[in-house]
């Protein structure tokens, strides 16, 4: 492992002693990860910096480096904290079977998706993750255990589903944020396009007509979780199958 790697590692892991002697520290990891994170919420990514969190945090650039190497080191920080641990099932309520914990642990990814979009970009390539992201491959990993699928398989099933909900957190950011109707917006457009050429079109005609009649009810983000979820089901079933004498 390289030091960039390792310095990544220890920020995201720890341990994070404090100095035995010397003044009291004015700044920790999470309180800088959060002042990160409430400007790229509100600005995006691009517009984070060293400057403007020393900025928020009332104090020099110079003093936050005493913590953070850098933006890369920042942004991994924040990308941790906005994330967090995988919310576990609530007390009472067993997680049920591998499909209802899958699609549970898809919705509650796309909400925080949602609510944080800058993530999107901070989370492509290669990367040291901390523990409260790993902990939500973890968990739908582990979902999966039982079902027959190899661990590939179940690594697998995991990055579709991200993948998923990349795709649809995208869009509703290009729509205008998480209240935005990326579906209705191309409809409108699609709509125009239809009334002139439709004859050019005829297969795509007759389903943007059966999309306006089912009044929305087909939606990308359903369809596709339903889809995928559908996928893995007739995997794991050919697998039981395969088993039996």
């Amino acid at each position: 492992m390289d030091g960039e790697h390792a310095e990544m590692v220890r920020l995201l892991w720890g341990p994070h002693p404090r100095p035995a002697r010397g003044p009291r520290p004015t700044l920790d990891l999470p309180r800088i990860a959060r002042a990160g994170i409430e400007i790229a919420d509100a600005e995006g990514l691009a517009d984070v910096s060293m400057q403007r969190v020393a900025e928020r945090l009332g104090v020099t650039k110079m003093a936050l480096y005493r913590y953070v190497p850098g933006k890369a080191q920042l942004v991994a920080l924040m990308v941790e904290a906005a994330i967090g641990p995988c919310p576990a099932p609530a007390p009472g309520h067993p997680p049920g079977g591998w499909r209802e914990q899958l699609e549970e642990w898809a919705r509650q990814l796309l909400a925080l998706f949602l609510q944080h979009s800058w993530v999107l970009a901070a989370t492509v390539g290669p990367r040291v993750q901390g523990p409260g992201e790993l902990s939500w491959l973890e968990r739908a990993v582990s979902a999966l255990d039982g079902t027959g699928l190899t661990g590939a398989e179940r690594m697998d099933a995991a990055v579709l589903l991200v993948g998923h909900v990349r795709g649809i957190t995208q869009q509703a950011h290009a729509a205008g944020g998480p209240t935005g109707n990326p579906e209705a917006q191309l409809g409108a457009i699609l709509d125009d396009l239809i009334q002139s050429h439709g004859d050019s079109y005829p297969a795509l005609t007759a389903a943007f007509a059966s999309a306006v009649d089912s009044d929305g009810r087909d939606q990308a983000w359903e369809f596709g979780l339903q889809r995928i979820l559908d996928g893995l089901s007739a995997l794991i079933d050919r697998r039981a199958a395969s088993r039996r004498p």
